[in-house]
């Protein structure tokens, strides 16, 4: 069976993922969530040019950088994370690939996200005493600074192409994706982690998730017509006439290869 026919990704392999993350954590508290990493993966999808997981994963987990010593447990686990991060990857790269128009469509891009508030206002109250003051992240918010942070990250990959009616599309895209990265201050409407449940989502926030996503389309898009940035080519400066010519035959250059 091959990574095409694989069916999607289910529930247990996601807390799979969540797991190895919680592990390395306890060996350094900056190790992100997956929601993170997933946003990640959505931005990388959308990079100017191809980002292999051996360059990511340094940058987003913080594994394999040669400035931090943090690492897989075992073999074992690193084979696991990394067939289940490319196994996601491939997953959103044929939903943006895919030329659908609704976001109804089975094939569309759904980001594995949580709605940490929605979640923690169905516990019973003497767990949620227990998590009182805590900050929760607003639905979609971590997702979405895992997207800025790879264009930050890989900002040359990211720097907008010269045509200005480019640019400004880039910029309009990315920006819908920046609302996310605030606070949902809204009145609750929705609550995403269960339909019957507390609301915990305001109808511009679940708008808001809905425009982020088709940005991500947009820049995809945008981003592989462009390709891969080419820096121009800079020509040698040319000896002087009377220089000695790089040739190597004792000769002017004028009176050598400038002749």
């Amino acid at each position: 069976m091959t990574t095409e026919t694989l069916p999607p990704m289910d529930n247990a392999e996601f807390d799979t993922l969540e797991a190895i993350l919680d592990d390395l954590r306890e060996r350094d508290d900056e190790v992100p969530q997956w929601e993170f990493c997933e946003g990640a993966i959505a931005a990388l999808l959308c990079t100017r040019r191809p980002v292999s997981a051996d360059e990511a994963l340094p940058v987003v987990v913080g594994v394999g950088d040669e400035e931090n010593d943090l690492a897989f447990a075992d073999a074992a686990q690193e084979s696991q994370f990394k067939a289940l991060w490319d196994r996601r990857w491939n997953e959103v790269a044929a939903s943006l690939a895919a030329p659908v128009e609704t976001l109804d469509d089975e094939r569309a891009y759904h980001p594995e996200v949580m709605d940490v508030r929605g979640a923690v206002a169905m516990l019973p109250e003497a767990e949620r005493a227990e998590m009182a003051g805590q900050a929760l992240p607003a639905f979609g918010q971590v997702w979405a600074l895992g997207f800025m942070f790879v264009v930050e990250n890989w900002d040359e990959d990211w720097t907008p192409p010269r045509d200005g009616e480019t640019a400004t599309w880039i910029d309009e895209a990315l920006d819908a994706i920046v609302v996310l990265t605030e606070d949902d201050t809204g009145q609750p409407e929705f609550n995403m982690h269960a339909e019957e449940g507390p609301p915990s989502v305001s109808d511009a926030r679940a708008n808001a998730f809905g425009s982020a996503i088709w940005a991500v389309y947009d820049l995809h898009q945008i981003w592989k017509s462009l390709g891969p940035r080419v820096d121009p080519v800079r020509k040698a400066a040319e000896p002087g006439r009377n220089d000695p010519c790089p040739c190597g035959s004792g000769k002017k250059y004028k009176k050598c290869h400038g002749a």
